[in-house]
């Protein structure tokens, strides 16, 4: 039985909850899970305590390089990319690290180790899927940011057979009594754009993601006429034959990476995150590298993921409030503002005197984070893309280490160059 056990696939791609968006956006998205998280901070309610880099308010969260037109990836600096080498140690070849400093946002420097590697997204995927619902938006709505706002501040999902079926919580407020539940997505609940959004890419849920991509799915054929009926939902999927609604998920997913500038060849979620969304509109294969992970940050930061309103909204989903995983829970960031999203898949097969234990595969081990770090000495502002495939280790853990000597690294290099 144990050799069984220990054959299994072990799947996760999604991280243990953690939350996203600032505080303050309670009125502006209707996200409810941060009304709570404000009487929390205010003492008013149960809550965990937030570090100092999870306090800004919207109009602190900014684009740093918009007027920047250039490509710093297309001009690593080799010195960088030494130090990086030196950095990850033994375990080198089996990292993919793209790291962007842009403090000085009118040089930024880029290196890179293995950039161009091949490998599984898993959750990372997740920021294909919100860019394709914020090109769809501005596709219909084009030069009306208000009737965007208003989709996904009205537009009501209730979760479906979709969502089948995933064990990840989400936060769930209830305002009556003050308190704040996580639980999984069932079928019926019903939540608006923003706050499955929210769950997509804060809690990581698949089940949001899957209702996510229905929806734009039905946002992009319906236009102005969404939100429909939900007769009206039903009738699309059952009027389409699996291998067309196949056809159209691939053109809206890669469509709308190639159209921010990015490359569906090493950026890519092939469809759904569920088992039932992939029954009923079947995809194609899920790739992403480092550099054009960084690519889509740096796209981000520049205002170029559709537009600035558009990108400023996806770096709002990303920014932390709450409880710190992995690369992020490095206690060296703890006052920064970290905007932040990772994904793992691990697997294990019979070995002798091996136990299998999460994140630490003996078959697969993969683990992937992007992160933008805006510390707040020195104006420090840096950008991290990692995918990584060691064996048998603590993948989260070595992670968080490998987060502490990044900082430390720029950090250090920053200092040397104030005292020339």
């Amino acid at each position: 039985m144990r050799s069984l056990l220990l054959c299994m696939l072990l799947l996760l791609w999604q991280p243990p909850l953690v939350s996203a968006y600032p505080l303050d956006g309670a009125e502006e998205t209707g996200i409810s899970r941060l009304q709570g998280y404000q009487l929390a901070r205010q003492g008013e309610v149960t809550g965990n305590k937030l570090p100092a880099g999870a306090l800004l308010l919207q109009k602190q969260v900014k684009l740093h390089l918009q007027g920047f037109s250039g490509d710093p990836l297309l001009n690593p600096d080799p010195l960088l990319r030494e130090a990086i080498i030196k950095l990850l140690g033994e375990d080198g070849t089996h990292y993919s690290v793209s790291l962007l400093d842009i403090s000085d946002a009118g040089r930024p420097r880029y290196a890179e180790v293995h950039g161009d590697q091949m490998r599984n997204p898993g959750s990372l995927g997740k920021l294909v899927l919100a860019l394709a619902l914020f090109q769809t938006l501005a596709d219909i709505y084009p030069d009306d940011v208000a009737a965007r706002q208003q989709i996904l501040r009205n537009s009501m999902i209730t979760a479906d057979r979709f969502i089948r079926t995933d064990h990840h919580k989400v936060p769930f407020w209830l305002p009556e009594q003050k308190r704040l539940i996580k639980r999984p997505i069932v079928e019926g609940d019903s939540a608006n754009f923003w706050s499955y959004l929210d769950w997509m890419l804060s809690a990581s849920s698949n089940a949001a993601a899957s209702m996510v991509l229905k929806h734009t799915m039905l946002l992009n054929h319906f236009g102005r006429d969404y939100p429909v009926s939900r007769a009206r939902e039903e009738a699309y999927f059952n009027e389409h034959s699996t291998r067309e609604l196949g056809k159209r998920l691939t053109s809206l997913l890669q469509q709308a990476v190639k159209r921010s500038g990015l490359d569906p060849e090493r950026l890519r979620q092939g469809g759904f995150f569920s088992r039932e969304g992939k029954r009923r509109v079947p995809g194609t294969n899920s790739v992403c590298t480092t550099r054009e992970l960084m690519r889509y940050l740096l796209h981000m930061e520049q205002g170029r993921l559709v537009d600035a309103w558009s990108s400023l909204r996806l770096k709002r989903l990303l920014y932390m409030t709450e409880r710190r995983i992995r690369y992020a829970s490095a206690p060296e960031l703890s006052d920064a503002a970290l905007y932040f999203k990772s994904g793992s898949f691990y697997r294990c097969e019979a070995e002798a005197g091996f136990v299998c234990r999460k994140y630490a595969g003996n078959k697969l081990n993969v683990m992937n984070s992007v992160a933008i770090v805006e510390a707040p000495e020195g104006e420090l502002r840096y950008m991290v893309a990692i995918t990584s495939n060691v064996l048998k280790k603590n993948a989260a853990l070595q992670h968080r280490q490998l987060a502490t000597r990044l900082h430390a690294l720029i950090r250090q290099q920053h200092r040397d160059a104030d005292q020339q």
